[in-house]
């Protein structure tokens, strides 16, 4: 079994999130456009907040710690 590498996973989400934000709008309209918009629009969210996590490995077990403050808030 592969060892967890759990800042590369943080990175792989910091990326996905970049993705999300890159990729363009497909050629839909009305109802199905706006669900993709909504759809991009929680990815990007779930992506980012990962993407910004601390994890760390105790006894097997994964942490991912994340700051929901804003940034002038934070410590």
């Amino acid at each position: 079994m592969a060892t967890l590498d759990p800042e590369a996973m943080i990175s792989r989400f910091h990326e996905r999130a970049l993705a999300v934000k890159q990729r363009p709008l497909p050629p839909v309209a009305g109802d199905e456009r706006q669900q993709f918009i909504n759809q991009a629009k929680t990815d990007y969210q779930d992506y980012a907040i990962i993407g910004d996590a601390k994890a760390t490995i105790e006894e097997g077990v994964l942490t991912l710690r994340i700051d929901l403050r804003p940034p002038d808030q934070r410590g």
